[in-house]
Order: C-alpha cells, then structure tokens, then sequence
C-alpha cells in the first residue's frame, strides 16, 4: 500500500533528484552560514545583476512589441530594473537594508505556503519535518522583520543559510520517503508478475 499521495507518485522514479537537491540546499546553507557578511554581500550583488540582466531583457522585449505605447511601458520597466540593479552594486549596503525587508516578508510568505502543504500532506510520514521547515521559515521572516534594519549586513546570509539547511533536510527525508515507497511499488510489482 502507498503511502504517498497520488500527486507525489511521479516523483517516486525521481527521488534521487530530490535527494541531490536535499543536499545541494544542506550543504549550501552551511557555507552561508560559514561566512553570513559574505553570503549577504554575494546575495546583494547577484540580485544587482540579476535585475540589469531582466532590465536589458525588457527592453530587447519592448521592441519585438507591435504597439508604441506598450513597448514605450517595457523600456520604462527595463530602464528601471537596469537603474534598480545598477544602484544595488554600487549601493550594497543600502540593498541590503531593502533586500533584508523584502527577505523577511518573503519568508513570512514562503512558510505560511510551507505550512498550508505540510497540512495538506497530513497522511505523509515526512509532514512533520515539512511543518517544522514552514514553521522555522515563518519565524526567521517574523525575527527578521522586527530586528530590521540593524541586523542587515548580515542577516541575509544567516536567514538564507538556516532556511537552506532546514529545506535541505525536508528534502532529504522526502526524497528517502519515495525512495521507500518506489521500492515498496517494484517489489509487489515483481511479486505480481
């Protein structure tokens, strides 16, 4: 009998991906964590780049657009991002104080999801390490929104590297799960035959 829902059922053949993505997440929140003003810093300047990357993209969208008026709105929002990337690289500090912000909120939002899956996967053996992973997230968001703005220059790095560790063992579990549960499958498959 399975013990999986029937939307995780796929994922059975593929538990090695989830493993490995387990570990890539462990392992890259204990470098984080190793280095958390480094981890905030490399974190602002890749948001940096990634938003004047997004910016030249919008304005090489803007002119495959048939109307003026639209491709006039995508170049403003491509300009914005490549001023928005631009002022974050050479503003690190003060990217950091936003990107602490928006963090906060964006773990807020990210256990509360955590937390209504876990609920949903409730016959799962592994939903119990998925609600501790929602509810550590959704307490790092809530700890990082009242200690902002102080604890910017290294909070992205030390939230970033406990979320990693905590989502990389939801994921580790998970992936142990399915490898069970497509063990369980072939074996009575084999017996059946």
């Amino acid at each position: 009998m399975s013990l999986l829902v029937p939307e995780l059922a796929p994922l059975r053949r593929r538990w090695g991906w989830v493993l490995l993505a387990g570990i890539v997440y462990f392992v890259a929140g204990w470098i984080a964590l190793g280095s958390v003003v480094l981890a905030t810093a490399v974190t602002v300047y890749l948001v940096g780049f990634m938003m004047i990357v997004s910016g030249v993209g919008e304005i090489i969208s803007a002119f495959r657009l048939s109307g003026w008026g639209r491709s006039v709105l995508w170049i403003l929002v491509g300009v914005l991002y490549i001023v928005a990337g631009v002022m974050a690289v050479r503003n690190s500090l003060l990217a950091a104080v936003i990107l602490t912000l928006v963090l906060g909120w964006a773990l807020v939002a990210s256990g509360i999801a955590r937390l209504i899956l876990a609920f949903s996967l409730r016959q799962e053996t592994s939903w119990g390490l998925l609600a501790f992973s929602a509810l550590v997230t959704l307490a790092l968001g809530v700890i990082l929104l009242i200690k902002w703005p102080t604890s910017s220059l290294f909070a992205l790095g030390v939230f970033m590297g406990v979320d990693l560790i905590v989502a990389g063992a939801s994921h580790i579990a998970l992936s142990m799960e399915l490898r069970g549960e497509q063990r369980g499958s072939e074996g009575r498959s084999t017996a059946a035959a």
